[in-house]
């Protein structure tokens, strides 16, 4: 595994204004590592349950499409320990979750939609009790089954979408296409991923005075689940209170799609008066809830002897599921990604958002940008395959300029373009032409095992897709002992955001980290909160805190320098100790100094970030804050026997601006890496192409990437900039946009099924590529070699 560079061990000097250096931009350990170690820090299932708590599991629909007939209440009714049965007709008020369009069912109400949907919810007195009712959904569920849609080409076909499809262009694509020297066309499938978070989804609803809801969700947006629930139960939202303190993952599965776990759970307890808790069993959770939209891609590419791109079609047909969900904004941002690091200069991108049969697809990190890149760098390589070029120099050919070149196809300048820097340092670093020429010689004197090798850039927008989104509050309280405590509307899900925004917190007051202290994210403490979601946690979170820490800081400020009769733009605050000239001061006795002297030592904190626009029906503006690049090579081996492969070695170079905190960064970028590579290589989901069940929806038989497929050989180094964007000190975003870097690993192994043929052919590998996908497609490039 990597280590860091003693460069990232130094401080990292911080903005002018900074009042101590010392406290951003150094390694730091994650703020609840020593509880997770230890096997201490709580989740939503480690809270001790209140005297009197009932727990609930859900009857699925056994049916990919069914007309809803009835259900037997009295079998369900009649089983040991339960208590309720709740349908969509107890629903008080919206029986929706849908967090766009209003068109998803918290429980099914006339239609069965996918095998896995909820249709009932048991309540009883254990959770066995619960989940054994529960299981009895075939008998109890009465329908008159409809012909399914299972697959996203199907569904395309029939002109059926959960919203309608969506165009971007730029130039005149069909006449460049028609004067071009040269074309290729082709079509490329990429499969979903499922976020398998290792905390499931899990909601606890406690009834509180007067009608009120005390509801602990494990969310990516706790102002959602307030905000739907209380619409589900016909409340208002002050009567609903929405809790998380730490998720044990996320990846864009718990932004919209904790949803009915939430509502059901709050409408059991406000029925029956007692709390109840939901927690599905893996199985459960993976039927139930979507995840990555797959992709099919149509395209079309003209290209000089150069390999510059001249004009480029494309059609992009995601699978939506069910329902529209979050479809809308991750097709956007799939088509605002084809670009990827590339000047396109005439360019015609549909998007369709296919309605199936199937769960409703949903965010998950990269949120349609992986997607939309993907397809670019799978077009460029096979430009190079077809030209005989290096796909290093054609992608690098095709590069965003710094001057010129360098607006988007949605219309938004590249500034701070740093990729050119950023790949010719990877690549003289990774050493990538002495391997490109080794593997050459190693595959001409080996028929059986291949060797592939690949660079890929990644070029990374930073906001949400919707400008309001954009905005952030917090909460910062200075009590009189000198300790702090901060809440934020951003969540925890182990990324390290609450350990970022401790250390903005101490930064700006110059104390040791260890007198911060990051709260539960909390609906009564900050409200109106966005999803923590689109990489902006640090950013907008780190913001607000900032804001409100420095109106405190003013404030002490003001008061000591009245105290020394010294302006307050001399008083300095840092290493606990504030002063101004000769005079010195404790920073816990100041706190309670300024206490006495009765200063407001809590203040809130805002954030929203400027000058973003959109028009979501051109869809033109500009609807990123900044980019964030990066690139990895990988070498990859694999049998050409068996499909078997193996990751030699990887190299990734990123850029998150001045970090925050570097080690936390680097184990994002590795974290990615490895998540990014599990979607492209091994993580295949398949439905059972008669009934309609998700048959991959255990660990069992779908599969993750584990410990043994790190590479021995992984170098992560952060790549030196700060951000021209005025970010949270010059910092950039880490969680989405190295999830990208992998594209690398897929690559490779495509080059190494290349070489199988002889690189005459361009092999059909389709994603993920595993073992049985990739003895396909070197079975096919064999077989056209000899033909």
């Amino acid at each position: 595994m990597n280590v860091l560079n003693d460069a990232f061990a130094k401080p990292i000097d911080a903005t002018a204004d900074a009042p101590d250096p010392r406290r951003v931009g150094v390694n730091r350990a994650h703020e609840s590592a020593h509880l997770h170690v230890a096997g201490a820090a709580p989740y939503i299932d480690d809270i001790p349950e209140v005297a009197g708590t009932l727990h609930a599991a859900l009857g699925l629909s056994p049916l990919a499409h069914g007309r809803l007939l009835g259900i037997d209440l009295d079998l369900l009714r009649a089983q040991p320990g339960v208590v309720a049965v709740y349908t969509a007709a107890d629903l008080a008020g919206l029986n929706d979750c849908g967090p766009i369009v209003h068109d998803e069912p918290i429980l099914a109400e006339g239609t069965l939609r996918y095998v896995g949907q909820p249709v009932f919810a048991v309540i009883a007195q254990t959770r066995d009790l619960a989940r054994r009712a529960a299981d009895l959904a075939k008998k109890a569920i009465r329908a008159e089954p409809l012909p399914a849609v299972m697959t996203a080409r199907e569904a395309h076909a029939l002109q059926q979408y959960v919203v309608p499809p969506m165009k971007l262009a730029r130039g005149d694509a069909p006449a460049a296409l028609a004067a071009a020297p040269h074309r290729l066309n082709g079509s490329f499938s990429l499969g979903g991923q499922e976020q398998f978070y290792l905390e499931g989804q899990i909601s606890y609803a406690i009834p509180q005075e007067d009608g009120g809801l005390l509801v602990h969700c494990s969310t990516q947006h706790p102002s959602e689940m307030q905000h739907l629930v209380a619409h589900a139960l016909g409340l208002s939202s002050h009567q609903v209170q929405v809790q998380c303190r730490r998720m044990g993952g996320g990846f864009g599965g718990k932004e919209s799609q904790s949803a009915p776990f939430a509502c059901i759970a709050a409408l059991a307890a406000q029925r029956l008066g007692r709390p109840v808790k939901l927690r599905p069993d893996r199985d459960d959770d993976m039927l139930i809830t979507g995840r990555r939209h797959g992709f099919e891609f149509d395209y079309e590419v003209g290209f000089d002897d150069a390999g510059h791109v001249l004009g480029v079609t494309i059609d992009m047909i995601a699978n939506a599921g069910h329902s529209a969900d979050l479809s809308p904004p991750v097709m956007t941002r799939a088509l605002c990604h084809f670009d990827n690091a590339y000047w396109l200069p005439n360019v015609a991108m549909r998007g369709y958002c296919a309605r199936t049969n199937t769960q409703s697809n949903t965010a998950f990190r990269g949120f349609g940008g992986p997607q939309g890149a993907l397809a670019v760098e799978w077009i460029l390589d096979g430009i190079a395959r077809q030209l005989g070029l290096d796909a290093l120099a054609v992608r690098q050919a095709n590069f965003y300029g710094v001057t010129d070149r360098n607006v988007t196809p949605y219309e938004q300048v590249v500034e701070d373009n740093v990729i050119h820097p950023l790949v010719e340092q990877l690549a003289r670093e990774a050493d990538y032409a002495g391997r490109r020429a080794e593997i050459d010689a190693f595959n001409a004197s080996s028929p059986v095992l291949k060797k592939g090798l690949a660079l890929t850039p990644v070029k990374f927008g930073i906001s949400f897709n919707v400008a309001h989104f954009n905005q952030a509050g917090a909460l910062v309280h200075v009590y009189a002992d000198g300790s702090i405590l901060v809440n934020h509307g951003g969540t925890e899900m182990g990324q390290g955001l609450n350990t970022k925004v401790a250390m903005v917190v101490a930064h700006e007051l110059g104390v040791g980290f260890e007198r911060v202290r990051v709260t539960a994210t909390d609906t009564q403490k900050v409200a109106n909160t966005s999803a923590t979601a689109a990489s902006t946690g640090s950013d907008l979170n780190g913001k607000a805190a900032q804001d409100a820490v420095r109106q405190i800081r003013a404030r002490l400020a003001a008061f000591i320098a009245r105290r020394w009769q010294v302006s307050a733009d001399a008083v300095v605050f840092g290493n606990d100790v504030v002063s101004a000239g000769e005079h010195r001061i404790g920073f816990a006795e100041l706190a309670t100094q300024a206490y006495f002297g009765s200063v407001q030592l809590w203040s809130d904190g805002f954030y929203a970030t400027p000058g973003l626009h959109w028009n979501r029906e051109t869809l033109k503006g500009k609807p990123f804050f900044y980019f964030a690049y990066g690139a990895a090579v990988s070498e990859v081996l694999i049998d050409t026997l068996t499909g078997e492969w193996k990751l030699l070695r990887a190299d990734a170079l990123h850029d998150v601006g001045a970090s925050l905190n570097p080690a936390v960064d680097i184990g994002q970028v590795e974290g990615a890496f490895v998540q990014g590579m599990g979607w492209l290589t091994t993580e295949e989901l398949w439905w059972h192409p008669k009934t309609g069940k998700l048959m991959t929806h255990a660990p069992s038989t779908y599969k993750i990437p584990t410990a043994n497929d790190v590479p021995e050989a992984f170098h992560v180094k952060l790549f030196e900039n700060r951000n021209s964007a005025d970010t949270i000190h010059r910092s950039k975003a880490v969680g989405e946009p190295p999830l990208l870097l992998p594209f690398s690993v897929f690559l490779a192994i495509r080059d190494a099924v290349s070489a199988a043929g002889g690189h005459r052919t361009q092999p059909p590998l389709r994603a993920p590529a595993t073992s049985e996908a990739i003895l396909d497609a070197v079975m096919a490039v064999q077989g056209a070699a000899t033909a």
